[in-house]
């Protein structure tokens, strides 16, 4: 990432499945499963609306909700397939691995083969939670020590947690990201290009922690 990038972004470190942001608050990222609410009958689409709502309502903390639609990455697929094209004996079945190849990437071209990922953003602050900015100043430059994160982080797991039974409720299932996962979906959002085309970096041994 170039320097112009990271200066751009708030970020400080990413750390145990936790962004660490230039003013000390924290961030947990989960991945949210879905659900096919236009396939369900009018009686479950009012109880699932009725629960997100008693869901949203319980909520003492702000969160932000992520949509992402990108091509399906089936970059590990097609490579398969064109292996086994090269290593197939029978003729009709290398035509017929051919001619699906084609397929497959004629709708890659078209855009057509589509994923939506969920995403939810939790905050935690201490100063937030402190509910005074007398400490704002020292805040944004210090760094946090390990039991300072340790503390936070289990406040932040907290909240977490709260989400992940909350949307199990509707009907969704809610996992946390790990750093590794959080690096990528960051490098995937400011390289959408090469990430559609199935390129990741290597991620350094100091960024997975």
């Amino acid at each position: 990432m170039a320097v112009a990038t990271q200066t751009f972004l708030k970020i400080k470190e990413i750390k145990e499945g936790v962004v660490i942001l230039k003013g000390n608050a924290l961030r947990g990222i989960m991945i949210v499963s879905s659900l096919n609410f236009g396939l369900k009958s009018a009686e479950e689409q009012e109880a699932i609306i009725s629960q997100f709502q008693d869901f949203l309502n319980s909520l003492d903390f702000h969160c932000q909700v992520i949509v992402q639609s990108r091509r399906v990455n089936i970059t590990g697929y097609l490579d398969q397939l064109k292996k086994l094209e090269q290593e197939q004996k029978n003729e009709l079945l290398k035509i017929q691995t051919a001619e699906y190849l084609k397929f497959i990437q004629s709708l890659l071209a078209k855009g057509i083969i589509m994923t939506k990922r969920f995403y939810i953003v939790i905050p935690y602050s201490a100063i937030e939670v402190e509910g005074t900015t007398k400490k704002l100043k020292g805040a944004m430059t210090a760094t946090l020590n390990e039991e300072e994160f340790k503390v936070q982080k289990s406040q932040l797991w907290q909240r977490m947690e709260f989400l992940s039974l909350g949307l199990k409720r509707c009907g969704l299932t809610a996992y946390p990201l790990t750093t590794p996962e959080i690096v990528e979906l960051f490098w995937g959002i400011f390289h959408s290009k090469q990430a559609e085309a199935g390129y990741y970096p290597e991620m350094p041994p100091e960024m997975i922690s």
